[in-house]
């Protein structure tokens, strides 16, 4: 990861965060009829808590499907192949306005179906997610309103199948408003 990568991870004034931008891959992973996500969190706002799908941003030269593939591998130990990726099925650009920083994603989203659940493994987190990230929960579809979930529209992609794609659009998922203020970097 490049210097220029890496989130500051201390938090400033909103109208002096950085922003960054970045393209990212997203991964709802299936399994008996519930979705794997991950505890995520922002560690200037105590208590702050939401949960996530797997995914991160692409690396140099690489691609959606290949960013999806390592990603999984690194925040939860599932190795697949590229073809086990149904997909692309959703993408959208966020804004996540946090207490050290505005990350602005261009994100695509993509599932892998999988015969029974796993006990997902931890040990590829950057160090970064060791902070962030800080569990795993296996959710069924109608569990999902009771939660904070990033994306908010995840119901919408619970079922989706090859040749399904949902345009999410632009929005705001935050801890901090992106309105509150940020200078560009």
């Amino acid at each position: 990861m490049a210097d220029e990568d890496r989130r500051p991870m201390i938090p400033v004034p909103p109208p002096q965060r950085p922003v960054r931008t970045r393209r990212a891959s997203r991964v709802l992973i299936r399994a008996g009829g519930r979705v794997l996500l991950i505890a995520d969190s922002d560690p200037g706002i105590a208590g702050s808590h939401w949960w996530v799908t797997p995914g991160g941003g692409l690396d140099a030269q690489e691609s959606w499907h290949d960013a999806a593939v390592r990603e999984l591998l690194e925040e939860t130990g599932l190795r697949i192949d590229a073809e086990d990726l149904v997909g692309p099925i959703a993408e959208r650009v966020v804004r996540h306005g946090y207490s050290d920083q505005v990350l602005v994603q261009h994100e695509m989203f993509f599932a892998v179906d999988l015969p029974s659940p796993f006990e997902p493994d931890a040990a590829g987190f950057t160090e970064e997610e060791q902070v962030t990230l800080t569990g795993f929960e296996w959710f069924a579809a109608s569990q999902l309103a009771d939660i904070t979930v990033w994306p908010t529209r995840l119901p919408d992609l619970f079922g989706a199948r090859q040749g399904d794609f949902v345009d999410l659009g632009e929005v705001e998922e935050s801890t901090v408003p992106v309105a509150l203020g940020h200078r560009e970097s």
